[in-house]
């Protein structure tokens, strides 16, 4: 009798059927599970197990699995398996194009409509984002970066904007790229997103574009030096 093999242990760290199961569960979870760093870039998703996990049949996994597809997070293999995305390093240079140009144009309208709560929610995302640096855990480093400039962002009320954006950075978001920075290249980010935040408090709409063009150059820079394979 065949060894049955043991269920990986991020899918046994999936919701479990004390939760009402649904398709909905099995995306929202198998989505967090990716973007947290859980899964790894290449790594394969294996559907009767997160089925079973869900107490669900394979065929609502499936369905959640073709969202993931659809939005970058998961790629289909020619003989019908699911891996976690695997990018490239051109790949990831284009998203941090594309985030850089959302991000761009969102700044302007985000400043003249931000409150003093707005500023208040940036500052402290910017708090916990240098704790979490401080601490070196690339999975809170970088989830923290994306909670302060989205906090930067938010009042601009462009909603269909701010979800392409963050539409993109989920795709950037599983490699984790930036735990790759020197320590010179992380302090650098570390002083751009002060001097942004100041910019943003100061409702000084050029200098924040100016200093966020700055901060994507050396992201685009990081980007650049990673391994040419995925």
């Amino acid at each position: 009798m065949a060894r049955q093999r043991p269920t990986a242990p991020w899918v046994a760290a999936l919701a479990g059927p004390h939760d009402t199961p649904s398709q909905t569960l099995v995306l929202e979870e198998l989505r967090a599970a990716i973007l947290s760093g859980r899964v790894r870039p290449g790594a394969p998703i294996p559907v009767d197990d997160v089925a079973a996990r869900f107490s669900l049949s394979s065929i609502p996994v499936r369905e959640a699995l073709k969202t993931l597809v659809a939005e970058g997070l998961v790629a289909h293999q020619v003989r019908g398996a699911y891996v976690v995305a695997r990018l490239t390093r051109e790949e990831l240079a284009e998203l941090y194009v594309v985030r850089a140009s959302l991000e761009h144009a969102a700044i302007t309208a985000a400043v003249a409509r931000a409150t003093p709560a707005d500023v208040g929610t940036a500052a402290t995302a910017l708090r916990e984002l240098e704790a979490a640096t401080a601490r070196g855990g690339s999975a809170d480093h970088h989830r923290w970066s994306r909670r302060f400039h989205l906090a930067l962002l938010a009042p601009c009320q462009m909603h269909r904007l701010l979800r392409m954006l963050e539409g993109a950075w989920n795709v950037t978001e599983p490699g984790r790229p930036m735990s790759h920075a020197s320590p010179e290249a992380t302090a650098a980010l570390a002083a751009d997103h002060v001097g942004m935040l100041d910019a943003f408090a100061a409702r000084d709409a050029a200098a924040l574009v100016e200093l966020t063009d700055v901060h994507y150059r050396r992201l685009q820079q990081i980007v650049a030096d990673l391994p040419a394979d995925p």
